[in-house]
């Protein structure tokens, strides 16, 4: 007669593996894993319902559908019997340039106004420190919507307010003079990027040098040469290829010229005075975290004020300023979508206009989030990069 095998004793008890926590685990990620494979079936089988209802198909295909539509800011060209590729084409190059104007101004601010509060002069402490918490405070949107008041509150074209009879303000936006590019302009302008590439390389010598011998070299003179001086010269050497449309204002309009609208420069300036209001208690929190033993052992040594903040305390502040001021930097890129508030065609008020025209929402939306997630990966690896260039070297 055989007998039955004891539980345990070379057998799979099932009534004790619910004890077992390593199996308990198991079944609770299995589970988890059919839950969201569920729900995720559920969703595209009732998208493509939806999709079937409305007479749609799912897929990118409009993008080569004529967009029947006119964009009034753009860096390229583009007509309304262009592509809904091309108009959210214009629309993302819109993004981009509020936001590295917007991120080029707010760190200015936030520098500026972060070593003004720092002052011994009360005035001036006092009243950035009350411009600070007011910005920081007051939602961003509203300050959109009161900067594009403020542009449509300006003089009509007519009674545009002149700046050197060169740059226009008026409720239409402003004038600029735009470059106007001959032949030989190529030549000049990779010149000037030449130049900057070896005054980089300058720099670096020049510190490398004063490292081992402790002289020091005239990078900023030798930059100016470099950047200014020799394309200066190959300008007139060419017969000056290049030269400005100045805008002219006539009787009822402006002639020549660029025209920035008043949708880009209200973003502009809200977008940089916000952003710049965080980064500026960023750079005071940096400066303060370096110890005052520095600028004592500076003034000791018979440093000026100046020389001592730009030599001595902020190349160590940054060390604590740049992990925050990247989040700024994406906050202000992402804060741009607000735009549509304004009617600034930017990515979203564009893709908006496509979504309502061709219905397809979920393409729309995921080529917002594919966009701005770029823009932030790409941010975020730069500032990365940076951080790790100035961050200080253990033996």
């Amino acid at each position: 007669m055989t007998e039955k095998a004891p539980s345990g004793a070379g057998g799979f008890d099932i009534s004790r593996a619910w004890t077992d926590e390593r199996v308990r685990g198991v079944i609770f990620q299995i589970a988890l894993v059919l839950g969201v494979a569920g729900l995720a079936a559920f969703i595209v089988n009732n998208t493509i319902a939806n999709y079937e209802e409305a007479g749609l198909s799912f897929g990118y295909g409009f993008l080569f559908d004529t967009a029947n539509f006119d964009i009034n800011q753009r860096l390229i060209e583009y007509a309304s019997t262009s592509t809904y590729g091309r108009a959210l084409g214009v629309g993302a190059l819109n993004t981009i340039l509020v936001a590295v104007m917007g991120v080029a101004a707010a760190t200015l601010i936030g520098f500026v106004t972060g070593v003004l509060r720092l002052s011994n002069n009360f005035l001036v402490s006092r009243t950035v420190a009350v411009w600070v918490e007011f910005t920081r405070n007051v939602p961003v949107l509203l300050q959109i919507i009161f900067w594009w008041l403020i542009m449509l509150a300006l003089p009509k074209v007519r009674d545009s307010l002149s700046l050197g009879e060169t740059v226009f303000l008026n409720n239409r936006g402003v004038r600029l003079p735009s470059p106007i590019f001959e032949d030989g302009s190529a030549i000049v302008l990779t010149i000037v990027l030449l130049g900057v590439v070896a005054t980089a390389v300058v720099r670096r010598w020049a510190k490398k040098r004063q490292d081992a011998t402790g002289r020091t070299f005239p990078v900023g003179w030798a930059g100016l040469g470099l950047i200014v001086g020799v394309p200066v010269m190959a300008y007139f050497a060419l017969g000056q290829p290049l030269d400005l449309d100045v805008p002219v204002q006539k009787r009822f309009n402006l002639q020549g010229g660029v025209s920035i609208t008043p949708e880009l420069v209200a973003l502009w300036l809200a977008l940089s005075t916000y952003t710049g209001a965080f980064i500026s208690e960023i750079v005071r929190a940096g400066i303060l975290a370096v110890s005052r033993g520095q600028t004592e052992a500076a003034g000791a040594l018979g440093l000026r004020r100046n020389l001592t903040m730009r030599e001595i305390v902020l190349p160590q502040a940054l060390r604590v300023i740049v992990p925050p001021m990247t989040s700024q930097y994406l906050n202000l890129t992402k804060n741009s979508s607000l735009a549509v508030a304004i009617g600034y065609q930017d990515i979203v008020s564009t893709g908006d206009t496509i979504l309502n025209q061709s219905g397809q929402a979920i393409e729309v939306i995921s080529l917002y989030m594919v966009f701005y997630l770029t823009l932030s990966l790409l941010t975020s690896s730069y500032m990365n990069w940076y951080n790790k260039r100035i961050a200080l070297v253990e033996r």
